[in-house]
């Protein structure tokens, strides 16, 4: 049942507007505030699918609700009323994030469409909320380490910036999932976010991943295709073991980055690109650039921001979290009941020398999920993680 909400100081025109929505749909729950400063009062108070608010009124006028409002919650879509003397000030409001506007006195059927519409548009930045809330959850990043703790809040800080970061640490610690929350948490999160394995790319094909290519620009260039800095434009550029790029297409990232320009592979052709930068590497790039296979100008215009992501040795104490959490996510992927482990397999757990870090042990807990008991235990822990 949609709620929706009528800010009015006129109760003819009230009566009129409510009379209408009770005909068109007798599941809306509308309810109805005489004045400005009532009406805020209630959406704070209240969630609504959708509000209409009168623009002149005694105490609080419906600029003054809009602005109010949206700042406290967003996703409520507006719909003003204005008088004839209003068009301005109802133009005015569409810039400040009102749905639409409709004047005095309402038209049926206009009134009506706005009204679906705008209900249409909430149920619409719901599910998509819902989606990203969903997506943002398989890119958890479990623990309470310090070492964990001081990396999520270094991203409060980094992701509304557009500032470059440049995320080290070994494989299999967990670089990627530091990168998808810089961007989650970014005003970039409804745009795409890209990701180029530069290690799983042949260094001759690098530069058309990235930049893309024009037709006859070399044997198998059939077709114009655009790169991946075109794909990630107005959102985020994930160049994950970024060491292992060749020099020449170094330098044509370091290009772009410094204007913010591309040109495709067999093209002269200058596209301009909005993309923020996140980079990752397994290396030693200081030692990379000593022996002449990194650029150091590349480096110092990645590394703005730098996170080292500890190995899962350096915070033993979050095992214990992991387990629990691969646990119910690999039980949730096969359709099985979750496996608990007791206290013993996993001080067992902690003791390993995790080289392969958090990859390797969610590897190891699927194997005692499938192999172990109901309960996982120490003896399964020596018969079957094979450490």
């Amino acid at each position: 049942m949609s709620k929706i909400l009528v800010i009015e100081d006129e109760a003819a025109i009230r009566r009129v507007l409510v009379k209408i929505l009770n005909e068109e749909n007798e599941a809306y729950q509308i309810e109805e505030a005489p004045d400005g400063a009532s009406g805020m009062q209630k959406i704070r108070q209240a969630d609504y699918d959708l509000v209409l608010c009168d623009i002149k009124m005694p105490k609080m006028d419906g600029v003054e609700v809009l602005q109010e409002a949206r700042k406290e919650k967003p996703e409520i879509p507006f719909i003003m009323i204005s008088g004839h003397g209003d068009l301005d000030t109802a133009v005015q409001t569409m810039r400040l994030g009102a749905f639409d506007y409709i004047s005095k006195p309402p038209d049926l059927n206009r009134l009506l469409t706005t009204v679906r519409n705008a209900l249409d548009r909430k149920e619409l930045v719901v599910a998509n909320q819902r989606l990203k809330k969903k997506v943002s959850k398989s890119f958890e990043m479990i623990g309470e380490s310090s070492g964990i703790q001081g990396i999520k809040e270094i991203i409060e800080k980094v992701a509304p910036t557009d500032a470059r970061v440049l995320i080290t640490g070994s494989n299999g610690t967990g670089k990627e999932l530091v990168a998808h929350w810089i961007h989650e948490k970014s005003a970039r999160s409804s745009a795409p976010f890209i990701e180029v394995n530069c290690a799983a790319i042949p260094s001759e094909l690098i530069e058309s991943e990235l930049f893309g290519h024009v037709k006859g620009a070399f044997t198998s260039a059939v077709k114009d295709r655009a790169g991946k800095f075109e794909a990630a434009n107005k959102g985020t550029l994930f160049l994950d073991e970024i060491g292992d790029m060749s020099l020449s297409a170094q330098a044509k990232v370091l290009r772009a980055l410094q204007e913010s320009k591309i040109a495709r592979v067999g093209s002269d052709k200058d596209i301009n690109v909005d993309v923020r930068v996140v980079a990752a590497t397994n290396k030693d790039l200081h030692k990379e650039i000593e022996e002449g296979r990194f650029r150091e100008d590349l480096y110092h215009r990645l590394a703005v921001i730098l996170i080292r992501v500890p190995d899962l040795n350096e915070r033993r104490e979050d095992i214990p979290l992991l387990i629990t959490y691969f646990s119910q996510k690999i039980s949730e992927e096969q359709g099985s009941v979750v496996k608990s482990f007791s206290k013993e397999a996993v001080r067992l757990l902690q003791d390993y020398n995790w080289t392969g870090n958090i990859r390797e042990l969610r590897n190891v807990v699927e194997r005692l999920i499938i192999l172990g008991e109901q309960e996982v235990s120490a003896a399964d822990v020596k018969l079957f993680a094979n450490k």
